[in-house]
This record gives structure tokens, sequence and C-alpha cells, in this order.
């Protein structure tokens, strides 16, 4: 039975790991009393006592956690941005190729993807790989959360009984385009520039939709969207993340459609000429929580799904 350390377990997203673990019987949790919590002698001993360590943490105090680690078989999967774009560090997104998959499985420091640079980079990863786009392409990206992604002030905000009456509203934020995201949407989908991105959160929990829009004019000679529908329908194909063909629901596309859920959706709308790349899935899910579980099962060996509501 494999040990496992949630450091941070009292935020949102470890949160939804420990729930997430809780009836495993192929792991022990290693859970620190609330006053030895913060304290670092205990989280030291926790961390280097376990065969996974999760840091669910702010980016200074997981840079601090891994330089507490002394055991050199202690597995890190880090849910914070830190290490996302450190080359010493493997980025925790298996769908994107076999070899991404591969070096999940032999790696002592697995990076987590950031919410909205998960569907991003789901969506442009493909098209660059297939030549569809080149990587100098300049794209913006909308992408449109619940609540629950800006942590426990932000939840307490939204659900307060004396809510402010602008929060009733969508409220669009990283207005000054320097979103702690933009480097890893960057640098892991292969383009060189920036998107121009405009996140936005709204008065529902959990959910995300991120949509990248494209003129055919953007397109390498010779594509098609039909091209763009072939390369997500030959790239994902697994249990969690999967192409759907039509994500139109009346005429409407509901971000929160997979809350609660692991999985990921990917879609194509629009029309020849003005193409919508969209990918729906659980800010908390494929987003975080899901993302890292599913990353610990390619360590363990264990079924990919084991632990995930997909």
């Amino acid at each position: 039975m494999k040990k496992v350390f949630i450091d941070g377990g009292a935020g949102t997203t470890g949160l939804r790991i420990k729930e997430r673990l809780s009836n495993r019987t192929d792991i022990e949790l290693i859970i620190l009393s609330e006053d030895k919590r913060k304290d670092t002698t205990a989280r030291r001993e926790a961390i280097n006592g376990a065969d996974i360590a999760f840091l669910c943490l702010p980016d200074a105090a997981a840079i601090e956690a891994v330089s507490l680690i002394e055991n050199p078989e202690t597995v890190v999967i880090d849910a914070s941005t830190a290490h996302r774009t450190n080359p010493d560090w493997t980025y925790g997104f298996p769908e994107l190729s076999k070899e991404h998959e591969e070096k999940i499985k032999k790696s002592k420091r697995i990076a987590n993807p950031g919410c909205h640079a998960s569907g991003f980079i789901s969506l442009v990863y493909p098209l660059v790989e297939k030549g569809i786009i080149s990587k100098d392409i300049l794209l913006s990206c909308t992408s449109l959360t619940g609540y629950s992604g800006g942590g426990k002030k932000m939840i307490a905000d939204y659900e307060s009984m004396e809510r402010d009456w602008l929060l009733e509203a969508p409220r669009q934020y990283g207005l000054t385009q320097s979103h702690k995201h933009l480097p890893e949407m960057k640098a892991i989908s292969g383009i060189e520039n920036d998107p121009v991105f405009l996140p936005i959160v709204a008065a529902f929990y959990s959910g995300m939709e991120v949509t990248v829009p494209l003129f055919k004019s953007q397109l390498n000679a010779g594509f098609s969207a039909e091209d763009i529908k072939n390369a997500y329908k030959e790239k994902y194909s697994g249990p969690i993340v999967k192409y759907v063909e039509d994500f139109d629901e009346d005429g409407f596309c509901s971000a929160n459609r997979l809350e609660m859920k692991d999985s990921m959706e990917i879609s194509v709308s629009g029309n020849e000429d003005r193409i919508l790349l969209i990918a729906r899935y659980d800010n908390l899910g494929k987003g975080a929580s899901g993302a890292a579980i599913e990353c610990m099962n390619l360590v363990l060996g264990a079924d990919l799904t084991e632990g995930l509501d997909i």
C-alpha cells in the first residue's frame, strides 16, 4: 500500500483530492492534525514518509515544500504554478502524447496543469503538432469559469447571504494581460506568442469552458475545420478526454455541464471561415484535482480513471 500526503489539504484543490482518495484501498493517507498542518518539521516528516506528495499550496510555499524533500523516492505532484515551465519537471497532461504519458509514469517531479491552461493547451497543442497552425500564430482565448477556482475567499464572497451586487454578473479579470497561466499556455502548446487571454468568472460553483477562435486564413495552406476535427478525434479518444461532435444545446453551450466531473470534452463549432475550438471540463476536476489523481494513477500503474468521476 502506497502512502500519500496532501500538503495544503485544507484548500479547495486539496479537499477535492482527499475526497476522491477517500474510498481507495490501494493507498494510505498521511494526515496531520490541525495544529501540525503548518508545522515545518511535521510537514517535512510527512513529505519524506510519502510515496506520493500532492502540493496544494501557493507558489512560494510549494517551492519551500520541495526544498524539504530528502527522500529520493518521493514523487511530487505540484498543483501550484511554480514548476509548470521548469524543464526539470514533467507537465502532467498525459493525453497530449504517448511521450507525455510515459514521462509522467517515470517522473519524480510532476507539475499539475493550470485550470485555464488545460483547455487552451488541449485545443492548440494538436494543431501545432499536426502543422495545421504555425508556431508564430497570434491567438486569443476566452475562458469562463466557476467561482470555486478563486479559492476559499472568493467562494465565501459568492456564497455570502449579503453578496455584493457586483458579483451577480460575470466578471472579466486578468485585465493587464499578465495572468499566471500565460507562460505554460505558450510553452506547452508550442506557440511563440502569448495569446490575448480573457478569463471570466461567473456566479456558478464549478465548471469551465475555454474557447479559442480561428479564422480560416490563420490555418496553414490546405487545412480546414474538418482537419481540426480529425486531429481531435485522433488525439482525444480516451476515457478522460474525448472529442464530442457537437456541443450545441438549443443554440447554447453551458460551461458547467461537467460540474464535479473529472473528464474533459473537446469540440469544434462555427463554420469554415470562423472556427470555434471549445474545451469543457470542471475547473476543480480535469482543471485541478482530477488531473493530479490521474497523474498519480499513472505513477502507481493503476487504472487511469481509478478514483475519478468521469
